[in-house]
This record gives structure tokens, C-alpha cells and sequence, in this order.
């Protein structure tokens, strides 16, 4: 099937975020009409705010792109939020868009809600076959409920609502805030703050040994746009770039992207999440997708554009 996104009225819930930002570049080669509303005319964690705005604006499509997220710190100090407002905007959106009759929704997800167990590279298939990772249950918990949920509408209701599971984002829009900021965001902020104190020694959690894969937001928001137009199933879909790094070659690669001379020291004494999250694209692969964003060239785009905005 497709689903042909021309002359449609497309909403993007978070649209203020890092992927959201990205659905909205791409979807202007779209024909269509993009919907954004800012969070402070429209909580998604309200229910009937929710759902009185969208029986009021009518979108034909969503993308949801909206989440409470962030880092490996931010997922430990507080995941009563990251549980609670994820459920919340996830079970109002849907029901929203169920009861004004949109069309089609694609909903992220999160590779956090694998079991770290899995078989790498991950399947589709591995969801729900393992306990998650401890700093990540509550997130990843909730991201398993959106794809659940997503499932059982389109069970009931014959809702034509997809789900697609990204590992980790990076790009311009990324968070540099301490608290919130997900791996290369943090490494980059990190890296800039010792490369301005003239610090000889950058310390890096962990071995440097973890693998992860790294996607970058203009990828991530072509594949969605893809899925949208073509995919229509039960269960989620992975965003994979189709290879991972170490974390050791990622810092490397963003300190060369900051300017940084001295020395990378790894700390085996701190958390470094999972050894290995890659995601196995192969569905999304066989609909023709392929990612376009060097590691380098898109690290180096997301620093410049917040250097640009520190100014």
C-alpha cells in the first residue's frame, strides 16, 4: 500500500525537538501542509486538551515525535518522569487521533526498549523477549507500551497507526545541557568546555569498548517520511544506520570535530550503559532506504550550529 502524503494536512507533535525539527525540513519536499503547535498552547500530557485540539485542527497524518528523553543521567535521576509523561503523551495522542478519524500515525519509539540481551544486530522481533536495561526500564517500559498500544488500535479499530524504533539521534536541535543531553551531544559540550580551560586530559565514561550506532536526525526523519508512505503492519520498525561505533572512536571523532588536542583518558570505573545496542534495519533497508550523514560531517554540522547559537 501507499499512502500519499500530497494535499494532506500532516501534524508533527514535537516538532520543537531534535527529530521533530528534522520532520519538518524533510517534509517540505512533501506536498503537503505541516501542523505544529507549541507546547505552551498544547500539553500532550493533558488528555483533554489533547483531544480537543485534534478533533479541532483534523490532521490527516501525525508523526509522533514527542517524549520526555535524555541522557543515561537523566534516565537514572528521574524516571518517575520519564515513565509517567511518556505513557501519558503517547495513550493521549492515540486516543486523540482514533477519535478524529487521522488517517495514518507513526509513533517513535526507542531502541532502549530492547532487552540488552538480545542477539545483535537486533531484531524486530527481540521486543518483549527480555529484561531491559536497569537505568532504562521506566523509558523503555513506556516506548514498549506505545508500540503495544499502537498494535491494539490497529487490532480493535482498524487504525492504520506504525510504530519505528531509532537507536540514537544526533544532529542540530540535539539538547547541550548537562542534565538532559544524550551521548554525542554530551561529548561534544564536554570537549568544548575542557578545550576552552586549556585541560590536558578529557576523562570519558567508561572502557570506550561500548558499541553504539549513531542516526543521524535528517536520516531518521527520511526514513519516517518513508514508513509513512509505504509501510503499513504490527510492530515497530528499526531506524538503523546499518553500523555502530565504539565509544572510544566516537569520542575521538568529536574531539577532532571540537579542535581538541590533549590527551582522552576512559574511566572503567563509570556507568557505560550496554556493550552493544545495534539495531537490524533490514526491513526498512528493503524498502530502499539508505542513510546519507557521515558520522563526522554530522557531528560536526550538530557543533556548529550550537556554537552558532552560544554566541
Amino acid at each position: 500500500m501507499t499512502f500519499d502524503l500530497a494535499g494532506k494536512r500532516v501534524f508533527v507533535a514535537g516538532h520543537g525537538g531534535l527529530l521533530g525539527q528534522a520532520l519538518i525540513r524533510r517534509l517540505t519536499r512533501e506536498d503537503c501542509e505541516v501542523l505544529t503547535v507549541p507546547r505552551a498552547e498544547l500539553d500532550l500530557t493533558r488528555q483533554a486538551d489533547t483531544e480537543a485540539w485534534m478533533t479541532a485542527a483534523r490532521p490527516d497524518a501525525v508523526f509522533l515525535a514527542a517524549a520526555r528523553q535524555g541522557g543515561l543521567i537523566d534516565h537514572m535521576d528521574h524516571p518517575g518522569e520519564m515513565i509517567l509523561e511518556n505513557l501519558q503523551i503517547q495513550t493521549n495522542m492515540l486516543a486523540a487521533a482514533r477519535q478524529a478519524g487521522v488517517t495514518k500515525l507513526l509513533a517513535v519509539g526507542s531502541a532502549a526498549a530492547y532487552p540488552p540481551g538480545a542477539a545483535q544486530p537486533v531484531t524486530e522481533a527481540a521486543l518483549m523477549t527480555g529484561p531491559l536495561e536497569s537505568a532504562h526500564v521506566p523509558y523503555g517500559v513506556a516506548k514498549i507500551a506505545g508500540v503495544v498500544l499502537a498494535d491494539a488500535y490497529r487490532r480493535q479499530y482498524g487504525c492504520d497507526f506504525i510504530t519505528a524504533m531509532p537507536g540514537n539521534l544526533y544532529g542540530p536541535g540535539m539538547r547541550f545541557d548537562p542534565d538532559r543531553s544524550g551521548v554525542a551531544a554530551g561529548l561534544l559540550r564536554r570537549l568544548q568546555e575542557a578545550k576552552a580551560a586549556g585541560d590536558a586530559k578529557f576523562v570519558v565514561w567508561g572502557t570506550g569498548k561500548a558499541r553504539r550506532e549513531l542516526l543521524h536526525a535528517d536520516d531518521a526523519a527520511d526514513a519516517c517520511v518513508l514508513l509513512m508512505k509505504t509501510w503499513s503492519g504490527e510492530g515497530p520498525v528499526n531506524l538503523s544506520p546499518g553500523a555502530d561505533v565504539t565509544i572510544a572512536h566516537l569520542a575521538r571523532t568529536a574531539a577532532a570535530v571540537v579542535g581538541y588536542g590533549g590527551e582522552l583518558v576512559f574511566d572503567a570505573a563509570k556507568p557505560e550503559g550496554a556493550a552493544r545496542r545495534q539495531l537490524d534495519g533490514r526491513i526498512l533497508q528493503g524498502l530502499g532506504w539508505r542513510p546519507t550523514v557521515a558520522l563526522e560531517d554530522g557531528l560536526a554540522g550538530a557543533y556548529r550550529w550550537w556554537r552558532e547559537r552560544e554566541r
